[in-house]
């Protein structure tokens, strides 16, 4: 069978991508769901639009193929051009290019108009030409509605169809759509409007550029559709570490949350099985299947109110009771920016000055051990700290005592 670079199902490459090429640097030998041909031309496929932003390693079980990209020196984000690709059957082509030159005139249609024209005006001309359709051409027409190359109208008890009047992105929009497609988690769609144009400008450059998300962006749109809709889904989750275990979960999608640390992202949602709030990370997720609309949404969004105030990072806690916290730090003269930054990223809780050069972060959280990553960016500045949870003050100064002997020697 002849090989074809073009992909049709994106979810199969977006697993492919996760497994192979983001977090597996598996190796040709270790590919054993199916079989060695199929990861040369899944490989092949990658490679054809991703080809030069691509490494390997050579170890020795065999060589590892990784993504390499510099965030400083490309001009747009490359996984983009995985959803830009796709496979198209001889008829596919033929539709398009004889439906679009039909309707080019501006006339509305009905599928049956558009098949006599199909024959009349295009294939009686061929021998042995086959007959259009009906059904295939309503299905391919429903299809180019969807994408929005179509519109349809109907008058009467009949459907008629026209092109679409597109207008061009107006130059003025260019630098906006240009960030957009490279600061925004749904940036593809920047993407699709920077080829509109000519050429598409090349103003913005990132030091910290999480590009990675792109291969959930399918999954993002569904997941945000459904909260504008406020319709149940079922999601299907699998970790990493346990990749062959999918689980159905029912639950009422809340709310998406994006971390400016590393660019991943979380739904949390309410759990109808297990009653309460949960988040899954979003490159954990394999599918969504929207269900129906929510009758009581207000009662999940009361449940996401109480929560925020108390909210730190993506953890609701072991239980329903929260963590009292209070860390005293000292700053000095001409240091103002420590009780601001405490101020900025404090996300909940309080600051407040109880003298000067002293000040002090109060808060209750669901999880106070997700704080301890910050509050080690003030190492040598903290005084006191108490947590009603004893075990987050005994692992705080548990790390104390592992960085003084890691750097600090056996006397330090």
């Amino acid at each position: 069978m002849a090989y074809s670079e073009l992909i049709k199902n994106f979810d199969r490459i977006r697993e492919y991508m996760r497994q192979f090429y983001v977090y597996g640097f598996r190796s040709r030998t270790e590919y054993d769901k199916k079989s060695v041909r199929s990861y040369d031309n899944e490989r092949r496929r990658i490679e054809s639009w991703l080809g030069g932003y691509m490494g390997f390693r050579q170890t020795a079980d065999g060589k590892n193929v990784f993504l390499s990209v510099d965030s400083r020196t490309i001009p747009g984000n490359p996984l983009y051009n995985a959803f830009k690709a796709k496979s198209f059957t001889d008829g596919d082509v033929t539709f398009h290019f004889y439906i679009l030159d039909l309707l080019r005139d501006g006339r509305a249609r009905t599928a049956q108009e558009i098949v006599d024209g199909l024959w009349e005006d295009y294939l009686c001309r061929f021998d042995a030409a086959p007959t259009p359709d009906i059904s295939t051409v309503r299905k391919k027409l429903k299809e180019y509605v969807s994408l929005g190359i179509l519109q349809s109208e109907k008058q009467g008890r009949e459907l008629r169809f026209s092109l679409c009047q597109s207008a061009p992105l107006p130059a003025e929009w260019a630098e906006a759509a240009a960030f957009f497609s490279e600061a925004d988690p749904l940036g593809v769609v920047g993407s699709y409007l920077l080829d509109t144009l000519q050429e598409a400008p090349d103003w913005f450059q990132f030091k910290h550029h999480y590009i990675l998300h792109t291969l959930d962006s399918q999954l993002l749109l569904h997941l945000l559709t459904a909260i504008g809709e406020h319709r149940r889904i079922k999601l299907t989750n699998a970790s990493l570490r346990k990749a062959e275990r999918e689980v159905v979960h029912p639950v009422y999608p809340l709310k998406i949350f994006i971390s400016t640390q590393g660019g991943r992202q979380y739904l949390l949602c309410w759990h109808y099985r297990f009653r309460k709030l949960m988040f899954f990370r979003l490159d954990y997720i394999r599918k969504v299947e929207p269900g129906d609309i929510e009758q009581h949404p207000e009662l999940y969004e009361e449940h996401y109110r109480r929560f925020r105030p108390h909210q730190w990072g993506t953890s609701v806690g072991p239980g329903r009771k929260l963590d009292h916290i209070e860390v005293t730090l000292l700053y000095g003269p001409g240091e103002g920016h420590i009780p601001r930054r405490l101020e900025r990223e404090k996300r909940c809780g309080t600051v407040e000055l109880p003298e000067e050069g002293v000040c002090r972060y109060i808060a209750d959280v669901y999880d106070a051990e997700e704080l301890l990553p910050w509050l080690r960016t003030f190492i040598g500045r903290i005084t006191r700290l108490e947590c009603s949870n004893p075990d987050v003050v005994r692992r705080f100064y548990e790390d104390l005592e592992q960085m003084a002997k890691l750097y600090g020697g056996e006397d330090g």
